[in-house]
């Protein structure tokens, strides 16, 4: 659970960090770069374990492609979606949404001896913390450039443009439930937790590549673009996610990215004190009740669930993940 607390907050730099660059590289240029990096590195930090999985067969590749094509959506949306709809919307968002992405992905694929009920903690704490992104989307954005440089205004309403942020923000979540969700049923097979985030995201950055030779070439034109990027794929990126995939060991998908709600807590209040957006009164009392719904996640205790499926042989090194984590 701390590894998962950490990756949130390290997430929640990343449009701050973004809104450093320069008009002329594009979030898709930032999306594509961030992740075939970062992608790779996973992937290289575990060769051996990305290996099994990749051999896994198609009990394994039933799972590796929906997720890698997750990888490769999530950073192209969410990167789009904070361009948009402002830092805050984007993030609030594509995170706020994603813990009712992983329980419906839940409800909806897991086997039917392993589908538990939705725990009544959860679905308060979660309730409570989606009530706090639903006031963040709607009062959490400002006056202020947003991360790609375009001006977004609190009184302009939502138009066409701050819809499209939000849709893409919905794209983003779905697509991060899927690829945590595909993670964890890997690790159901057996696969390392390091593996199988590997193996997805060396995937997804491969697939990304094309993205990135057709959209990045304003990333070297500055020191200020490099060094952005490298903080987005080394910092969020790299050791978030290998601080993320270890934490999938123990907790379910659907309380991972309840839990990452911290994510658009931090990115709001970043984008207020440093970016200079606005936040009205109901936006801080939405971030108020995601701060408790997440304490109230952290804190709660599972309810145990017996074993009724028995998966593959774990490699020697790979602790399976807990089926006592409450949906």
């Amino acid at each position: 659970m701390i590894g998962i607390v950490l990756a949130a907050l390290l997430w929640g730099t990343t449009g701050t960090a973004a809104s450093l660059l320069p008009p002329s590289v594009s979030p898709l240029a930032t999306g594509a770069a961030t992740m075939c990096v970062g992608g790779l590195l996973l992937a290289l930090t575990a060769p051996r374990r990305a290996a099994s999985v990749l051999r896994g067969g198609g009990a394994s590749w039933r799972w590796i492609v929906p997720g890698a094509l997750a990888v490769v959506a999530y950073p192209l949306a969410f990167y789009s979606s904070m361009s948009l709809a402002g830092v805050a919307v984007g993030n609030v968002v594509s995170l706020g949404t994603a813990p009712l992405f992983a329980a419906l992905l839940e409800r909806l694929l897991d086997p039917a001896a392993r589908r538990r009920r939705l725990d009544r903690c959860w679905a308060a704490s979660a309730g409570a913390a989606v009530a706090g992104v639903a006031l963040l989307a709607a009062f959490g954005h400002g006056g202020s450039p947003d991360v790609a440089g375009a001006a977004a205004s609190a009184t302009s309403g939502p138009g066409a443009t701050f819809l499209a942020g939000v849709a893409l923000g919905l794209l983003a979540g779905l697509a991060y439930a899927t690829y945590t969700y595909t993670a964890g049923r890997l690790l159901d097979l057996g696969h390392s937790s390091r593996g199988s985030v590997a193996a997805q995201f060396g995937v997804g950055a491969v697939v990304l590549v094309p993205v990135l030779l057709l959209t990045g070439g304003p990333i070297v034109q500055t020191g200020t673009s490099v060094g952005v990027h490298l903080y987005l794929a080394l910092g969020p990126m790299f050791v978030a996610y290998l601080l993320f995939g270890a934490g999938l060991r123990t907790v379910s998908s659907s309380r991972a990215t309840t839990v990452t709600l911290l994510e658009p807590v931090v990115a709001t209040l970043l984008a207020v004190l440093v970016v200079g957006e606005r936040l009205a009164p109901p936006g801080w009392l939405g971030l108020a009740l995601v701060l408790a719904g997440v304490a109230a996640v952290v804190t709660s205790r599972p309810t145990p669930t017996p074993l009724t499926l028995t998966p593959t042989p774990p490699e020697p090194d790979a602790p399976r993940r807990s089926v006592g984590s409450d949906a």
